[in-house]
């Protein structure tokens, strides 16, 4: 299973602000998470469902996304909550399995080797209500036999869905997808794919294999089995840890100091609370 936060930054603020009596909730009216109110710097981190219809989009600046929305809420980031919320549920979701890897503050993948493929679809939607019920906020809940499937199984459809995606959903469920959704298929990807006539999962799944091996090398071969739904990635839990980071591609060029700094304390914080984490120290 992946376990996938809707709009979450966004969403543990308000399940926050809710506990601490602040009469009000964010997901219900133009918000988004980023920057500062007053100096109405930085970028959009996450933003609300009524945001979304202002066509507000995450990584945006705030000074666009105040052009969009002149009435627009934006509250700064809290990254200890969101650390907390985390923790929090991923303590929850190990009292079903201990097989629980963290693939991003956001995201966890759950693994059960004893479940059929309805009893996995109906645990699944035990998980996602009793997330919503006990913690404020909702979950996607992507289902398959592998972690690649599962997560493409999560994207599909949001916000509180729970999507299965098996090997023989994948026609019908995956290859109809733009080929920009998938896994690993970045802006960069899209324009050589769409250049070779490729603009679906399907059709990149049956394209010349050859040529996506010898234009996009290692990645293009990974990408095609992908579209096959081919996922070769150990799950890795309790596995020593050799090193730690964090990194993100970013979809807007940083031309000034403070939306980079504001951006490298996110990465930082990231990467200090994996360390903590793993209970590890470094220089």
């Amino acid at each position: 299973m992946h376990i996938d936060v809707n709009s979450a930054f966004l969403s543990w603020t308000a399940a926050y602000e809710k506990q601490m009596g602040i009469d009000r909730d964010i997901r219900t009216v133009p918000s988004v998470i980023g920057g500062n109110e007053q100096s109405r710097h930085g970028i959009v981190l996450a933003k609300s469902t009524t945001a979304k219809k202002f066509k507000i989009q995450t990584g945006m600046s705030l000074m666009e996304a105040r052009q969009l929305c002149p009435n627009l809420l934006v509250i700064p980031p809290n990254y200890r909550v969101y650390v907390r919320a985390s923790k929090a549920m991923r303590e929850y979701l190990m009292s079903f399995t201990p097989d629980v890897q963290v693939f991003s503050i956001d995201e966890c993948f759950l693994r059960f080797t004893d479940l059929k493929r309805e009893e996995a679809v109906e645990l699944a939607y035990k998980i996602k209500d009793t997330i919503k019920e006990k913690f404020g906020y909702t979950v996607n809940v992507g289902i398959s036999d592998n972690k690649l499937l599962a997560k493409q199984a999560g994207d599909l459809e949001k916000p509180d869905k729970c999507h299965t995606m098996f090997p023989d959903e994948i026609k019908e469920k995956l290859w109809v997808l733009p080929v920009e959704d998938l896994f690993m298929v970045g802006r960069r990807t899209k324009p050589k794919l769409n250049r070779w006539g490729i603009y679906t999962i399907g059709e990149l799944a049956n394209s010349d294999y050859y040529l996506i091996s010898t234009q996009l090398k290692s990645h293009g071969r990974m990408i095609y089995n992908y579209a096959w739904g081919r996922d070769c990635s150990t799950f890795k839990t309790g596995e020593p840890i050799k090193s730690v980071g964090n990194s993100s591609t970013l979809r807007f060029n940083v031309c000034d100091h403070e939306t980079a700094h504001v951006l490298l304390l996110s990465l930082t914080e990231m990467t200090a609370w994996r360390l903590r984490e793993a209970n590890m120290n470094c220089r």
